[in-house]
């Protein structure tokens, strides 16, 4: 099985051969979401393996605080944790390293889907 890596250099060449700005555009957004996807889980591993604060995480990844904690949520590792709304806090963080160091972590949260555009109404152009 590829790896999300192997994934990101196969859109990045796929990109820079394409024929069609339509076609590059394709698969620089598919390598956004792969990185997009990548950082999310490096950063739940950061805050639970490596006990860093959400800040401390955000800082090193170049995000405020405030945009860590709804993209820990959207982790399958981190968003069983949730306990308000759409992000993640420090006490779920506490709660998730409480439970590997117990060994009996929440099972995975199956992956979402990333957000896609989806235009309002079906027209075509003029």
């Amino acid at each position: 099985m590829p790896s999300r890596y192997e994934h990101i250099r196969a859109d990045l060449a796929h990109a820079e051969t394409a024929t069609s700005a339509d076609q590059a555009l394709q698969h620089l957004r598919s390598v956004l979401t792969e990185v997009g996807q990548l950082l999310d889980e490096q950063l739940a591993r950061a805050v639970v393996d490596d006990e860093m604060s959400i800040a401390a995480a955000g800082k090193s990844a170049g995000l405020t605080e405030n945009a860590v904690g709804p993209r820990l949520a959207s982790t399958p590792r981190l968003n069983p944790y949730v306990s308000s709304g759409d992000r993640i806090t420090a006490e779920d963080v506490k709660r998730a390293r409480n439970d590997k160091h117990a060994k009996t972590p929440l099972p995975p949260a199956p992956p979402t889907e990333p957000m896609r555009f989806k235009p309002r109404r079906n027209s075509k152009p003029r």
